[in-house]
């Protein structure tokens, strides 16, 4: 193997995109598959900087065309994996406060009072107020469930209207309600929330109207990097 000295990427802009991603594409193949051409000639594309000794594999000179040809190769693959790794790093950059995945049951007033003052402050807490036989809270609860493995960032709790402390407050004909909270405000108050859906709803009715008001995060596109994933493979 061709012994390589360390380089810092100080690029910006395209230019330093590019060669960010000829470095990529170089360490993510196998150099002992490759043929000793192929493998100098990506070890130069990769560098930023000039080689030494310009008499010898000089980057000034035009590149030949079975050269263009050997570096074309498998391109595409290389650019849409390299894009995906930097997707998730800026996904991962970008992700602040806790994560969460499955649906908190509150069963007391105290309980509800704590999941709102004390979460963290960029956190989004959900909390359907149900009721066992009543119209919608089941269907609700199910849509709860199945939103809540798809916004991680998301707080989804659920409370029986009797565990509240406030139980005359949430008569049979305001439930199911929904309230949403972030950093200790209550942002939507929505009493009897099944009467702006069809009579049989889902998880993307649920998730539409609360789009409307804005207060649903970014949805992560965990399917979409799968699906690229495979492409890739």
């Amino acid at each position: 193997m061709v012994d390589e000295e360390p380089v810092m990427v100080t690029h910006t802009g395209p230019k330093g995109v590019i060669n960010d991603w000829r470095k990529f594409k170089l360490e993510s193949m196998d150099q002992e598959v490759l043929p000793p051409s192929k493998r100098e000639l990506l070890r130069q594309m990769s560098s930023p900087q000039k080689p030494k000794d310009a008499s010898v594999g000089g980057f000034n000179r035009k590149m030949s065309a079975q050269e263009y040809e050997l570096i074309k190769e498998d391109d595409e693959k290389s650019l849409r994996k390299y894009r995906k790794q930097c997707m998730q790093e800026m996904h991962e950059h970008l992700s602040f406060g806790p994560k969460f995945e499955t649906v908190y049951d509150l069963d007391s007033g105290e309980a509800f009072l704590e999941v709102i003052e004390k979460e963290h402050r960029l956190t989004v807490v959900v909390v359907h107020i149900y009721k066992d036989g009543v119209k919608g809270c089941d269907a609700l609860n199910s849509c709860m469930d199945c939103l809540a493995s798809e916004y991680t960032t998301v707080k989804f709790c659920r409370i029986r209207a009797a565990a509240t402390g406030a139980g005359e407050r949430f008569s049979d004909d305001v439930l199911p309600t929904l309230l949403v909270y972030k950093a200790g405000e209550l942002l939507g108050n929505f009493l009897a929330v099944t009467q702006h859906f069809n009579e049989e709803f889902f998880a993307t009715d649920v998730e539409a109207f609360l789009n409307e008001y804005g207060l649903l995060p970014v949805k992560e596109c965990g399917a979409g990097a799968e699906e690229e994933e495979a492409d890739v493979e």
